[in-house]
């Protein structure tokens, strides 16, 4: 029992820093300002580059949003249909000629995928070496992802006018049946408790990261690490480049989004239980030993609180009672900015820990695919458990 209790304070600990230190990271206030500012003497060329991959279902509205942008700018937009099978490069097209903005759409084809290479960064690599030298940044964003018709601007205004070499938003998640509901806002929160934005968006802390359905990148930036393909095989693409331009200098900013939105959705645990495992063990760097302190810091943080709580009722002590219902309500506070972002139900807040045991498990199971020698399947491709093709498995091709 005093085990219990020395654990029980250990989180109480733990949730302290979390929520009086740790950069503020729950609040979720770090966001782009809701107008574009002082108008831009010389406004930079961009052009957007969205990899697509059998993606019929949301990029005619990701197109469109892209192209009603109102950016005064030079802005092209390229599209690098990635071998998809379901008429993606058609719709995109159709999508384009019903707008009337005066933009046009380029669609190129990716050459097969390369050994060594995701899919998304074969493509995105190659409608970056088709841009061309004018453009001054590069918007790289999803193909199931729409953008309100101020998003550039904004990021545009945010980079120019704070001297950021990469701007980046969380885009927001589809949150509309039972397991997005519960598991989605906890996947936010827990990401910015990794990777907390006020400390990336500190030029003088080291931490990087970036959410890969919304980054504007400034070029010079993008070519001084060794552009894509420095990040090759890397499976937290997104994460790993901001990695790469902290390192070589660069300023990063990054922030929860208000106007741009997910259009895919997932339906059941299933989906999403393989979204997480499919890089949650390469997020440790495939590390044993990164992995169990993992598990133990999910179970020393979120699952003490609520044990002790429950033991300490029916003990009748009332010292574990205490530190088990102080952890909960500091567990609970933190997680309220995230649940009103995603307009959530506050008294969700309480299960938290039960999602956090759910994250664990897939964690683990993340791990035993990886120990088996077996890799992962993504819109047709087999990779193997590195996260790159396998060329026993998959041609490359479509």
């Amino acid at each position: 029992m005093e085990l219990l209790l020395i654990l029980s304070l250990i989180s109480l600990l733990a949730w302290a820093y979390l929520v009086f230190g740790h950069h503020g990271f729950w609040r979720a206030d770090q966001r782009l300002p809701q107008n574009t500012g002082a108008p831009l003497n010389n406004l930079p060329p961009i052009v957007a580059i969205i990899p697509a991959r059998d993606e019929a279902q949301s990029i005619a509205r990701a197109i469109k949003s892209l192209l009603n942008q109102r950016y005064e700018g030079d802005f092209r937009v390229i599209l690098v249909d990635d071998g998809s099978r379901d008429g993606t490069a058609a719709l995109a097209q159709k999508a384009a000629d019903e707008c009337a903005t005066g933009r046009s759409l380029t669609i190129l084809s990716a050459p097969p995928l390369a050994k060594g290479w995701t899919g998304k960064l074969w493509a995105l690599s190659h409608g970056v070496a088709k841009a061309g030298d004018k453009a001054r940044y590069f918007w790289l964003t999803d193909a199931d992802a729409e953008h309100g018709p101020d998003v550039l601007a904004r990021l545009v205004q945010k980079a120019e006018s704070d001297d950021r070499d990469l701007v980046s938003l969380m885009i927001r998640l589809r949150t509309e049946g039972f397991w997005e509901g519960w598991l989605i806002p906890a996947f936010i929160f827990f990401f910015q408790m990794l990777y907390p934005f006020p400390a990336i968006n500190n030029p003088s802390q080291k931490t990087a990261g970036a959410a890969g359905g919304c980054i504007l990148v400034r070029r010079h930036r993008l070519d001084q690490i060794g552009g894509l393909a420095a990040l090759r095989g890397a499976l937290i693409d997104d994460c790993t480049l901001a990695a790469k331009i902290r390192d070589a200098g660069g300023r990063l900013w990054l922030g929860l989004a208000d106007d741009s939105r997910s259009l895919r959705g997932a339906d059941g645990l299933k989906p999403l239980w393989m979204m997480v495992k499919r890089t949650a063990f390469s997020q440790l760097h495939f590390s044993s030993f990164l992995l169990l302190g993992t598990i133990l810091g999910l179970a020393m943080v979120f699952l003490l609180a609520p044990i002790a709580t429950v033991v300490g009722i029916v003990t009748g002590r009332p010292d574990l009672l205490l530190s088990g219902v102080v952890s909960w309500l500091l567990m609970i506070i933190a997680y309220r900015p995230t649940l009103r972002d995603y307009r959530r139900n506050p008294l969700e807040a309480i299960g938290l820990w039960l999602i956090a045991g759910l994250y664990a498990m897939m964690t683990i199971h993340s791990a035993l695919d990886h120990w088996r020698g077996k890799g992962s399947q993504w819109k047709g491709r087999d990779y193997d458990r590195h996260g790159t093709l396998d060329s026993h498995k998959s041609d490359g091709g479509p």
